[in-house]
């Protein structure tokens, strides 16, 4: 146990809950339904970097989510060369975000890295997801009784890496910065977010991608234990 942390925050998409493997399962649901002839394998190949691009950019700002909720479906279905009508994007957007929840694959060894930090630690959430969204993945993912609070952007005002929502997060955990820890996968939103809010971070690296050799980071869930 480390001695000096109290809190731990973590992220919830791409950290404890396998958003990847539930959006494809929801995207295959849908197009089964109403749009049989895309292939889901290739549509997946384009969706999933151009949803992280839209995502980068709504967490800056410089989209709105009504934009990243429209552009990741339109720019997807650009890249297959699939013409596509607006009101059947609007309605594969809805469909999906009621469908999403449906399917709740969680990383492996996240209940048992979660079971065995919650007797020694307070655990927390920061999420950029929007709330009611992100509420039915916890608690269908039968994830909320392992955390005493969970803080999303819509609360906050801002999102991660904006320090504005780090300072609320510790602020509703009662908690002190220099006693906390944000686990995370992305770089740029969760670790470097978390250090400049002056918190300590490890970052959640299950690609293995090239990451900064003065920053903590796990592989894989169960590897927390080296840290904590």
């Amino acid at each position: 146990m480390n001695t000096h942390i109290t809190d731990i925050f973590f992220d919830l998409d791409h950290t404890l809950w396998d958003f990847d493997k539930n959006s494809e399962l929801a995207f295959d649901r849908i197009f089964k339904e109403r749009f049989s002839n895309v292939k889901i394998s290739d549509f997946i190949e384009k969706y999933m970097p151009i949803n992280q691009a839209c995502w980068k950019l709504y967490q800056h700002d410089k989209i709105t989510h009504q934009e990243l909720r429209y552009n990741r479906l339109k720019f997807s279905f650009d890249a297959l060369n699939i013409e596509i009508l607006d009101e059947d994007i609007d309605q594969i957007a809805n469909d999906y975000i009621e469908t999403l929840t449906d399917n709740n694959h969680l990383f492996d060894g996240a209940i048992e890295v979660l079971e065995y930090l919650k007797p020694k630690y307070k655990l927390h959430i920061i999420t950029n997801g929007f709330a009611n969204v992100q509420d039915k993945k916890i608690n269908n993912a039968l994830l909320s009784g392992y955390f005493m609070t969970i803080t999303n952007s819509e609360l906050a005002g801002v999102k991660k890496p904006n320090s504005i929502i780090f300072d609320y997060a510790v602020n509703v955990a009662q908690a002190s910065k220099e006693n906390c820890i944000m686990i995370g996968d992305c770089l740029d939103a969760d670790v470097n977010g978390a250090l400049n809010a002056g918190l300590d971070a490890i970052f959640f690296n299950d690609k293995k991608i090239e990451a900064p050799q003065n920053i903590k980071q796990v592989n894989h869930l169960l590897e927390l234990k080296k840290y904590l």
